[in-house]
């Protein structure tokens, strides 16, 4: 049987990557109505389908499409444009600036229909074991500030303080902000290390329990994606019949640090669940 999970609007928000004010406006355009609205609290709630609507509407909308544009496809029976739709989009985007050539790439990737990882290649359910971490907690301006937060920051005071991390090397953040936000992201960084040590004005260090159970998904491509990612993982635990017991992380694999190229980028974000 089903566990069919409600997600409040800041649960969504966050998840998604998507402002609660824009959420509530693409509402009052008849996008993204909520699930369920409790008629006497007045909070709303959202279906892990509706996680699927909000992938395509940003999809669309990152590829140059109206918010009305959008409204239509979304009502019609395919929800997807037209090849004579993409043509014309591909020759809008050629006439402006160089700074939309990029745009213009990514229609023509998707009219020749983009290649994407099989489920079962991206998915597992993996156990994870007790850990010692060395934590750093930070409101930073932006995702692009991780990077630098690690190398100039971190790095440095955990080797002050002689940490020794175990092979190969396990670290992950936790996001604290209740719904999505775009700047300042209350963010906890944390890396695997073998022994407590004395804490420090950056570094706290913190046993965590193990997680009998988590489902693992790997997300390829830059940070501001992610919400493509908890769409199929948050699909599959439902199809799957699973429920999420726990506060997500995301392990990075590949960054900026190692990679130029941001669609190079490998994370893996485990979701604890029963």
């Amino acid at each position: 049987m089903n566990f069919k999970k409600k997600l409040k609007i800041g649960e969504f928000s966050q998840l998604m990557q998507v402002t609660v004010k824009t959420l509530r406006h693409y509402e009052l355009k008849g996008l993204l109505v909520p699930d369920e609205v409790d008629e006497w609290t007045g909070y709303r709630y959202y279906s892990i389908d509706q996680m699927q609507r909000l992938k395509t509407i940003r999809d669309l909308q990152r590829l140059g499409f109206s918010l009305d544009e959008i409204k239509d496809l979304c009502d019609s029976y395919s929800h997807t444009p037209t090849i004579r739709q993409l043509t014309e989009k591909i020759k809008e985007t050629e006439a402006e600036l160089k700074l939309l050539i990029a745009r213009r790439n990514q229609l023509l990737d998707w009219k020749n229909a983009r290649k994407e990882m099989k489920t079962m290649e991206k998915i597992s359910i993996q156990s994870l074991p007790e850990i010692i971490v060395a934590s750093h907690r930070e409101v930073i301006p932006n995702y692009a500030a991780i990077g630098p937060m690690c190398v100039e920051k971190i790095g440095p005071e955990m080797q002050r303080l002689g940490c020794k991390c175990p092979p190969p090397g396990y670290c992950f953040t936790v996001e604290h902000n209740k719904e999505y936000t775009p700047t300042d992201i209350d963010i906890e960084y944390c890396e695997q290390v073998e022994e407590m040590g004395q804490d420090s004005a950056i570094i706290k260090f913190k046993r965590l329990p193990a997680v009998p159970k988590a489902l693992c998904m790997k997300h390829v491509g830059p940070y501001e994606r992610f919400y493509e990612s908890f769409t199929e993982a948050f699909r599959y635990i439902e199809e799957q019949g699973y429920k999420v017991v726990g506060q997500h992380r995301t392990c990075y694999i590949d960054g900026a640090w190692n990679q130029e190229d941001p669609e190079k980028w490998l994370s893996v974000i485990q979701i604890p669940i029963e």
